[in-house]
């Protein structure tokens, strides 16, 4: 579950305590495997790496090479095996079979009642309300992993917080496409649905016209979350309509204006694991390597995998700097003196990289070329493992939340989370939307082109895009094809900007709805390590 409070927000809820040796966490592989060949018995618990352990012959070139769409097979995690890091946090994650959200994550919801906030004193009554709750999920026992339990902004502040964001989109929709176009709402990662529900009732009650003309589509990967969806949502919402599969693996192209939602989802994207070799300055992708008895190390090779090296390429356009002091970069001579120092690495500390969030970047482009995409997750996170934008790692055990420091845990046991660089996000983005449309090849479309008034391809007046001025605005993007104003000209989409969660609901939410008695707004106060793109 996810700890609130006026400075910054993780998931855990009760005291923590940080652990470094682990049943649940391995990475002494090649230790093990020499003890092994030797008649002692196999010390079963895991230590931490030592840069001093003799690990010369252990051969990683013996294991087959699996990615996490392979794994979803299996009712067992995978053993002497190798994949790329972001498959092992995928594997751990999604697996539908061993995954910690298909087999041990609960989300937080507090039923057919809200809090009632008018009532409370102040956020440390609010608090004590939100103990009550968790408690009504009883305790955990006393062997293994406890119950999985975390909570959203969504369920703490429904329905105040699920209107805010209707407010938002419906604003955007009455100026840009009411009456001729519908309203298409693409939502991933929807939980208990709960956000859904309230930004529906809220269409219905204050837009009934707009409701009218309103399509909710759900993109959810967990079966248990899809069928929970279902009985939630149908009966009371019938524009509702869910598919269970990945939004990596969509395939059908929506030509219609629509809004793209992501909220708390892009935090339990897969990253994958990037080291710059200090000789040379050359990346070096991580493979997490599994062996016969599941104990796990991370080697590192050249990068071969074409995201890696796409993300990599990107942030080498967009002149974002790499993990590397800068004086080391510019100055072999200096890198050469700094390697002959006692205990120095060979290597510079990890860096977690988005590969999973720029894959949804292109799918956004690819899928959906007149979106906008409304995002809100964390841009930053304490207890994080070491390395540069490193997740979280925790479990609940013993009704105690316990962050890790290693990434290398047993799948499906551990909650895997990441902050966000919204800044950089908003680049990558916007760098990716500038790129001409890809043809999805064998992409069904949802739905047919309509062709409508203001709805004309922009082909035969494409001179005239710039007819009233001689370059077009920084804030605005080019405009795609087939998207024109009223007066005939093409126009641009405004760029997206970045907000803080305060910013956000002070713009559109009803805050007298969430003030407590003293004056205090925990829906302002806390999740101050959260933020908006749109």
């Amino acid at each position: 579950m996810r700890v609130y409070g006026t400075a910054s927000i993780s998931r855990s809820f009760s005291r923590t305590h940080h652990f470094s040796v682990s049943r649940f966490s391995t990475s002494a592989l090649r230790l093990n495997l020499k003890r092994a060949r030797t008649d002692q018995p196999a010390d079963r618990w895991n230590f931490n790496r030592s840069s001093l352990v003799d690990t010369d012959d252990f051969d990683v070139l013996k294991y087959k090479l699996v990615n996490s769409n392979e794994l979803q097979g299996g009712e067992k995690p995978p053993r002497s095996v190798k994949m790329l890091v972001r498959d092992f946090i995928e594997d751990s994650l999604y697996n539908p079979h061993y995954g910690y959200f298909p087999k041990q994550a609960t989300i937080f919801d507090t039923v057919d009642t809200a809090f009632d906030f008018a009532s409370l004193r102040n956020e440390v009554e609010f608090q004590e309300e939100v103990g009550i709750k968790y408690a009504a999920y009883g305790a955990d026992g006393h062997s293994g992993p406890g119950k999985q339990l975390w909570h959203t902004p969504t369920e703490l502040f429904k329905p105040w917080y699920g209107k805010a964001i209707a407010q938002c989109l419906v604003s955007e929709y009455l100026l840009k496409y009411f009456p001729y176009e519908d309203f298409v709402i693409y939502e991933i990662g929807a939980g208990n649905g709960t956000l859904a529900m309230d930004i529906l009732n809220h269409i219905k009650e204050e837009y009934p016209d707009v409701y009218d003309r309103t399509r909710y589509q759900i993109i959810e990967i967990s079966a248990n979350l899809v069928s929970l969806q279902k009985r939630k949502l149908r009966s009371v919402h019938p524009c509702v309509k869910i598919s269970h599969q990945s939004i990596f693996h969509w395939t059908m192209r929506e030509p219609s204006p629509c809004f793209f939602l992501a909220t708390e989802v892009i935090d339990n994207f897969a990253h994958d694991i990037v080291r710059y070799d200090l000789n040379t300055l050359e990346p070096r992708q991580g493979l997490v390597v599994i062996n016969g008895r599941g104990d796990f190390d991370i080697v590192y090779t050249p990068v071969t995998d074409p995201l890696i090296s796409s993300f990599l390429d990107l942030r080498q356009r967009l002149g974002h700097p790499i993990p590397v002091h800068k004086l080391l970069q510019r100055s072999p001579r200096l890198r050469r003196i700094y390697r002959t120092l006692p205990f120095v690495p060979n290597m510079s500390t990890e860096e977690f990289i988005p590969t999973r969030l720029l894959s949804l970047l292109r799918t956004l482009r690819t899928f959906f070329p007149r979106h906008r995409l409304l995002l809100t997750d964390f841009s930053s996170l304490p207890d994080a493992i070491p390395g540069v934008n490193a997740p979280v790692v925790q479990t609940r055990f013993r009704n105690t939340t316990v962050p890790c420091t290693t990434l290398l845990v047993q799948p499906g046991y551990f909650d895997i989370f990441f902050p966000t660089d919204f800044e950089r996000l908003r680049d990558m983005y916007e760098d990716i939307l500038s790129q001409p449309s890809p043809d999805p090849t064998g992409a069904a479309r949802s739905s047919p082109d309509r062709h409508i008034p203001i709805n004309l391809t922009s082909t035969p007046l494409s001179l005239g895009s710039n007819f009233f001025s001689s370059r077009l605005p920084s804030n605005r993007r080019r405009p795609v094809d087939g998207v024109t104003s009223a007066s005939g000209l093409p126009i641009g989409e405004r760029k997206s900007s970045v907000f803080t969660h305060a910013e956000f609901l002070q713009t559109y939410a009803d805050l007298s709805k969430t003030t407590l008695r003293n004056g205090e707004n925990p829906m302002l106060d806390f999740y101050k390590n959260v933020k908006f793109l749109f």
